[in-house]
């Protein structure tokens, strides 16, 4: 990693999944004694255990989700077929495809992101315009993108939002899917075509409300496995993914206090309810669903802002008149129904609960815009 002029290394944002648990990894990797399909970094048993955790390595769990659901991912990718995640906006798609990149290729960061704006070349290959001008059309000249280099170097290459990204985008994968083989006609002989290595594969991901943008072709969606990521459903390891993420995110924010366990409680019970689900406790129907986007991610963002609120503003733990100011800004965006719903989940459900927290949050309504 490159070190900054005062020799220490820059901190990372976001660092990628092969940098945040590089410990984890190499632990794997030492003491990975099964086979390997051609091409990959790690064994299927490997991979599940990186995504899944494995107490006995020291190596945490870092996504919720069915032992079945990410074995059939495993075994989708190993075969060479594409893979594709579906889902609702939030559900830890992408996060899903970094962590099978990550485990397949050690690699995640060959990643094209699904866009109206996005060209062919920006996925395949450019030029460096100097160089061709002095030499023509050259391997020299040749600039490569993401498919490109998952195909040379034998490495997963993630499409988020593959549905955002015009047809004709989209259909140019057709022939690195099937003939694993991508066209360069502008240079001649061996160089014009250039064949995939093992490991290479695609990992796409759309979300249920953007399918329709642009609707994949019959043809492409034959090449690939569809697996659907749904909403976590029991409460507590909502609770407990969100408690982790937001406790990282915090202290990579300079905070030393994360959040009381009450606020946590307060934040997962309101998005659950305000995204339709059945409280795990007592039972009782949560509200009608709202348009905004209500999931776990959304509420692991919306922890963060809290705990940043409190401690920057006036160096104390996040409260639940912190968690009302934070939630209305990701809840009410630009839809006057979901402000109305948000005021009427107060008056109807917020109020008949138990607790001094519960209160705290009812008496903070007047927060809300």
């Amino acid at each position: 990693m490159t070190k900054n002029k005062n020799g220490a290394a820059p901190v990372l944002q976001r660092p990628p999944a092969e940098i945040l648990h590089a410990q984890e990894l190499q632990r794997l990797r030492e003491n990975d004694n099964g086979p390997r399909p051609p091409g990959w970094a790690l064994s299927l048993t490997a991979a599940r255990k990186f995504i899944l955790g494995d107490a006995e390595l020291g190596v945490e769990r870092k996504i919720v989700a069915p032992a079945a659901s990410i074995e059939r991912m495993l075994v989708t990718l190993a075969t060479g077929r594409g893979l594709m995640l579906v889902g609702e906006p939030g559900t830890a798609k992408s996060l899903l495809s970094e962590l099978l990149a990550t485990a397949i290729s050690g690699k995640s960061t060959l990643t094209i992101q699904g866009g109206a704006s996005i060209t062919e070349d920006q996925i395949k290959y450019s030029w460096n315009y100097a160089l061709l001008i002095n030499e023509g059309p050259s391997p020299r000249a040749l600039v490569p993108a993401p498919l490109y280099q998952g195909m040379r170097d034998g490495q997963v290459v993630r499409f988020e939002e593959i549905t955002r990204a015009p047809l004709e985008v989209q259909d140019c994968l057709l022939g690195m899917l099937s003939d694993r083989v991508m066209s360069v006609p502008e240079l001649a002989g061996e160089d014009g075509m250039l064949y995939a290595r093992d490991g290479f594969n695609i990992i796409a991901t759309a979300n249920t409300r953007d399918r329709g943008v642009n609707e994949m072709s019959a043809a492409l969606k034959r090449r690939f496995d569809f697996e659907t990521v749904f909403p976590i459903l029991d409460f507590d390891h909502e609770l407990a993914l969100v408690q982790q993420a937001s406790a990282r995110l915090l202290e990579k924010s300079a905070i030393p206090r994360s959040l009381p366990q009450p606020v946590l409680e307060l934040l997962v019970t309101t998005f659950r309810d305000l995204r339709g689900a059945t409280q795990q406790h007592g039972g009782d129907q949560a509200m009608d669903r709202l348009t905004a986007v209500m999931s776990t991610a959304e509420a692991v963002n919306v922890a963060h802002a809290v705990g940043v609120r409190a401690w920057f503003l006036e160096q104390r733990e996040g409260s639940p008149a912190d968690l009302v100011d934070c939630i209305a800004g990701t809840v009410v965006k630009d839809n006057a129904d979901d402000r109305a719903k948000l005021r009427r989940y107060f008056e109807q459900k917020v109020a008949k609960k138990d607790g001094p927290h519960w209160q705290a949050y009812f008496a903070a309504r007047h927060r809300l815009p």
